[in-house]
């Protein structure tokens, strides 16, 4: 009985050895993705809600230079970040708790420098709305406009999350 213990002991003692070896190598992060969502109206910025607050000059700069996403005004609803795993999927939803934008996004290959390739699925209300592959690059986020929103339209936007620095 004592050998069958020590037995039993022994193999519980290899196989935990063995856990950190068996990590799933396709969980490691390779890097992180942040998703924004903005309200931009024509009308009463106000109309995005009290919790909405308003952008920064060179945002609503950079979101005007886009024919199809320039408005009067913009508002920043919601933000969230999350890894990019080198062979799952990651989920995205910037308007938490309410899950009404979520965004689906997976590598396509180890990001080269400030570039990455991603599959990238935009999810409305628990609807696919828009499936498509997507090279983000640097700073440079990738705009999506979004439905009608309290006489406005959404945009997301969808970029690499700068890497952050030890001790920052």
């Amino acid at each position: 009985m004592k050998r069958r213990a020590c037995i039993i002991a022994c193999l519980a003692a290899a196989c935990a050895c063995l856990a950190p070896a068996a990590e799933d190598p396709g969980k490691t992060e390779i890097g992180k993705i942040r998703v924004t969502v903005y309200h931009a109206t024509d009308g009463d910025p106000q109309a995005a809600g009290g919790k909405a607050q308003p952008v920064s000059k060179e945002t609503a700069e950079r979101l005007r230079r886009e024919e199809r996403l320039r408005f009067k005004h913009y508002r920043l609803l919601g933000s969230d970040t999350q890894p990019l795993l080198r062979s799952y999927e990651s989920w995205a939803e910037p308007l938490k708790p309410s899950g009404e934008v979520m965004v689906r996004f997976e590598a396509q290959g180890q990001p080269a420098g400030q570039s990455a390739m991603l599959d990238l699925e935009l999810w409305l209300a628990r609807k696919k709305i828009i499936k498509t592959d997507a090279r983000l690059q640097g700073d440079r986020p990738l705009f999506m406009l979004g439905p009608e929103w309290r006489g406005g339209r959404l945009i997301i936007a969808v970029a690499l999350a700068p890497e952050s620095k030890p001790g920052s």
